[in-house]
């Protein structure tokens, strides 16, 4: 008896691990990406995003005020991992064709390995979502057409109209990133964005 006693006493209750201050969050956007991949999915709902993660829609929204702010989440995570590449490509001391490969590289290549992002990216998990959060990624696109002019003005030292140069060349790349990775969404991801890119990177440049 006393050394069934001296187990008992010795055995701690089992309780469930709360989540880290900010871990839910996480896990809430990564579900969100997570349902964004399903091919063909459609509009992403907070029930079933509650349902995914075995909580109620009033968790969720202890969270994030919004669904347009759990987007705004992802957009954030798409804006931070992006240009903190972009950044060092551009800061970096390669040629100025080696540049505009290796961010017109990245872009695809952070699209392919996030296929929810890329939904997001091109707008068509935004539609029917708050006005707001595509204007955030049209900005985005500004953005990153931005760094691209500044690239092309360094490699266009010869050139009599270097600015306008660099306009067109920057539309032209962007028109051919979205394209690619509108085909990577609309394709149920089966059409890599990275498909013969070196030839096409090849062709532009």
């Amino acid at each position: 008896m006393a050394e069934e006693h001296t187990q008992a006493s010795n055995t701690e209750p089992v309780t469930r691990k709360r989540p880290k201050p900010g871990e839910r969050r996480i896990q809430i956007l990564q579900a969100l990406a997570a349902m964004l991949e399903q091919p063909g999915a459609e509009r992403v709902t907070t029930a079933a995003l509650a349902a995914r993660l075995e909580v109620s829609e009033a968790a969720l929204y202890r969270h994030f005020a919004s669904k347009a702010q759990m987007f705004e989440g992802l957009i954030d995570f798409i804006e931070t991992s992006v240009f903190s590449l972009l950044n060092q490509i551009t800061e970096g001391q390669h040629a100025a064709q080696d540049k505009l490969r290796r961010m017109l590289s990245v872009l695809l290549q952070f699209a392919e390995r996030n296929p929810g992002m890329a939904r997001v990216m091109v707008g068509d998990a935004l539609v029917f979502e708050n006005e707001r959060l595509q204007q955030r990624m049209n900005l985005f696109f500004d953005k990153v057409e931005a760094s691209l002019r500044q690239v092309l003005r360094e490699a266009d030292t010869g050139s009599s109209t270097p600015t306008v140069d660099a306009q067109v060349k920057a539309s032209l790349f962007m028109s051919f990133v979205l394209g690619r990775l509108q085909r990577f969404a609309r394709s149920g991801y089966k059409r890599s964005p990275l498909e013969h890119l070196e030839t096409s990177l090849a062709i532009m440049l």
